[in-house]
């Protein structure tokens, strides 16, 4: 479950005070896969690093699973990064030199979880994202987008986060691999029990996802 009450974030510019979050307030349930869609600079991005703790607010509250993460130390804001949030991003990130199998054992490594657990784990997604067991051995680079793209989101489930957080994730994609991937963000949002919010400046996201929210200037809708 997250929860977000009253969140403002205000940014310096020089003399003036740009209000990035203006006093943005909704709720998901877990297993929701939502959407925020809004032009650049509409408050979009700083509210992901908000919730993703990459940045704190200048007011207000966000709870995940009822813990209230902008009043979290740094320490355990690492660990809530680290355990409880998943990332995908529109270029992937995946590391290129590190075969799919290792890039999504990677996030369990650093959470000390035991090797035979992070390789079933491992197994299970990449078989979820429909990466098979040949793929999983190769490089990023010897994949196509959509199936890279695939491995990031497999990446971003290992830990079983409470929240994952998509930053244009098709950005990169043409139209139809683009839905296929929305399609696997809806139903691993289900099977997985996770709330998944990807950002976009793609309306037709929208329309398949199960709530949705438009951003401007600042103010969630």
């Amino acid at each position: 479950m997250l929860k977000v009450m009253n969140l403002t974030k205000k940014i310096q510019s020089d003399d003036t005070a740009v209000v990035a979050e203006n006093n943005v307030n909704f709720e998901l349930g877990d297993g929701i896969f939502a959407t925020i869609v809004g032009k650049s600079g509409s408050g979009k991005s700083t509210l992901l690093a908000l919730l993703g703790a990459l940045d704190k607010p200048t007011s207000g509250k966000i709870f995940v699973n009822g813990k209230n993460i902008t009043r979290m130390g740094d320490r355990k804001l690492i660990n809530y990064r680290r355990n409880k949030i998943g990332f995908v991003f529109q270029n992937y990130n995946l590391i290129p030199n590190l075969t799919v199998m290792e890039n999504v054992m990677l996030p369990m490594e650093f959470a000390g979880i035991k090797k035979s657990d992070q390789k079933s784990r491992a197994e299970k997604l990449l078989k979820e994202v429909g990466i098979d067991e040949t793929k999983s051995k190769r490089l990023p680079a010897k994949l196509s987008g959509g199936e890279q793209q695939r491995v990031a989101i497999a990446r971003a489930l290992v830990n079983k986060p409470n929240l994952i957080l998509a930053d244009e994730p098709t950005g990169n994609l043409d139209s139809i691999t683009g839905d296929n991937v929305i399609k696997l963000l809806k139903s691993l949002a289900k099977l997985e029990k996770t709330t998944i919010i990807a950002v976009t400046h793609d309306p037709t996201m929208s329309a398949k996802a199960d709530q949705h929210f438009t951003m401007k200037d600042g103010k969630l809708s």
